[in-house]
């Protein structure tokens, strides 16, 4: 990264001294997997350049906003591992990090807008804008409004206030004109003021910012001298262009990061994809912070070494360039995220793992493995995609007994040779050294050989009369984890033919 591109931007800026980049969501609902990303890549990019990282909730949306998805949100981000330098739960230089603690800071600002001429009064109802977006879609155009409000005489405005009508704030956008930036992402970007759908209220009849205005506000208050976000604003940032403009301030540089897909093309939604979108339903299925933010940063950037697919959040830090973000939409492939999460099970320290491990093993009396539950851990985990399958993967360590299907009790344990399998270990138990899995292991092969039996033939017996399955852990330290008396308990049991099901 050309750090000196940093200084000399910021010496264009001689009224900043440092880069500022801030996370802003709307605490309208839980947080979304696209508002984790720029979250993390705004992190990436306040560290990268010794910047500030700034949270700020923007919520204005009274009818939508509620307190349950602000908790939900700043816990998720915590959760991935962002800290943030300022925000509403820390306060910082800039207060308030909430837009609806500074609604009259608005109108103030509007009313400057409104004296200048960049701003009028308009008096059109919600009914009367309905009719008009009614009208333009049976004309088959697309909704805007019609700019009705220029063109009040005071007489009509005493009319409409007479009657009782409360007025809106619009700010003009005059047509035609260009609006053009370099953007941190996608290059030089213009877009018509036609395609801007007409004056944009800024303040609403009842009094509240609306985004495309409070946000300019919030911006020049709190210093902000880039802005990463989602391509979908592309049009709101030409609109905010045009608002910086009116009051005689130097906008951010902007960088738009390209939209998550699915691996069929459909935008990430909770409509069309449920709770999935959200970082809480990852959470909750055992995913590892460290594997949703590694996995997040490489949907649309690549770091240097592009051959580099494991790295922490610290060493993405390092190396983060918004110069090596995508243009192309981001898909979002859950078979790759399991492959990292499978990854981070396996690789992160195991107090680390247990400790993730503990809610999802509450129906089971952990006392029972008398200390061994890393152990347990250990011995499933190489296994493991998500945590939540940890529940059914120790469950055979729990207990006097495992039940045993029946066909699989058939089939495996129903033979003379297998019963001489059972008899033969039960025997050797004294001679097992059960804090070695290895010598435990190494007992079991002895005895096969002392009684000609190998392979499945040796194992499989074990493996169902101790867990009801030929499949599992390491026989060495399964038997090893289970314990000399309770390991005892269901090899007598399995000889005798007790925990088939039928």
């Amino acid at each position: 990264m050309d750090i000196e591109r940093y200084r000399s931007r910021l010496a264009s800026r001689p009224d900043v001294t440092e880069v500022r980049v801030r996370i802003a969501p709307s605490p309208t609902g839980n947080l979304h997997l696209g508002t984790a990303r720029t979250a993390l890549y705004n992190y990436l990019y306040a560290r990268r350049t010794k910047g500030k990282f700034v949270l700020r909730l923007e919520d204005t949306d009274s009818e939508r906003s509620d307190e349950r998805f602000t908790k939900d949100i700043i816990e998720g981000l915590h959760w991935l591992g962002l800290r943030w330098d300022e925000g509403p739960d820390i306060g910082g230089p800039h207060p308030p990090y909430r837009q609806m603690e500074k609604i009259d800071h608005y109108e103030q600002v509007a009313d400057k807008l409104l004296s200048s001429g960049y701003a009028y009064l308009c008096y059109a109802t919600p009914e009367e804008l309905a009719a008009l977006k009614e009208e333009q879609r049976l004309q088959g155009k697309p909704p805007r409004y019609d700019n009705r409000g220029r063109h009040l005489t005071i007489e009509d405005r005493e009319r409409y206030e007479a009657e009782g009508r409360l007025p809106s704030f619009r700010f003009r956008i005059e047509e035609p004109q260009d609006v053009k930036w370099h953007d941190l992402i996608k290059g030089e970007i213009t877009v018509n003021s036609r395609e801007l759908g007409g004056d944009m209220v800024i303040i609403k009849s009842n009094g509240v910012a609306t985004y495309n205005f409070a946000v300019v506000v919030d911006d020049i208050d709190m210093q902000m001298t880039d802005v990463i976000r989602g391509e979908d604003h592309i049009h709101n940032t030409a609109k905010q262009l045009l608002v910086f403009e009116a009051l005689g301030h130097k906008p951010p540089h902007y960088g738009h990061v390209a939209l998550i897909f699915d691996v069929q093309g459909h935008k990430l939604s909770k409509r069309e994809h449920g709770e999935t979108v959200h970082i809480d339903y990852y959470k909750a299925q055992g995913y590892m912070p460290e594997a949703i933010v590694n996995y997040l940063a490489k949907t649309s950037w690549s770091p240097p070494d592009e051959k580099l697919e494991i790295f922490t959040l610290a060493e993405a830090a390092e190396i983060f360039d918004l110069k090596r973000v995508s243009h192309s939409p981001a898909k979002f492939d859950i078979d790759r995220l399991n492959w990292y999460n499978a990854h981070y099970i396996r690789s992160l320290p195991l107090n680390v793992v247990t400790e993730r491990a503990l809610p999802y093993l509450t129906d089971f009396n952990l006392a029972e493995l008398d200390g061994r539950l890393e152990l347990a851990v250990d011995s499933v985990r190489e296994r493991l995609i998500k945590l939540c399958e940890i529940k059914a993967a120790l469950r055979f360590y729990f207990g006097k007994t495992v039940e045993i299907p029946e066909d699989v009790c058939k089939s495996v344990l129903s033979s003379d040779e297998a019963k001489k399998v059972l008899q033969e270990t039960l025997n050797a138990l004294s001679r097992m050294p059960f804090g070695d899995p290895k010598g435990v292991k190494q007992v079991v092969d002895d005895m096969g050989k002392e009684i000609g039996v190998k392979g499945k033939n040796l194992y499989w017996p074990l493996r169902v009369a101790l867990s009801g399955s030929t499949q599992g852990p390491d026989l060495g330290s399964m038997i090893s984890i289970i314990g000399q008396a309770r390991v005892k308990e269901r090899l007598s049991a399995a000889l005798h033919g007790a925990g088939c099901a039928s």
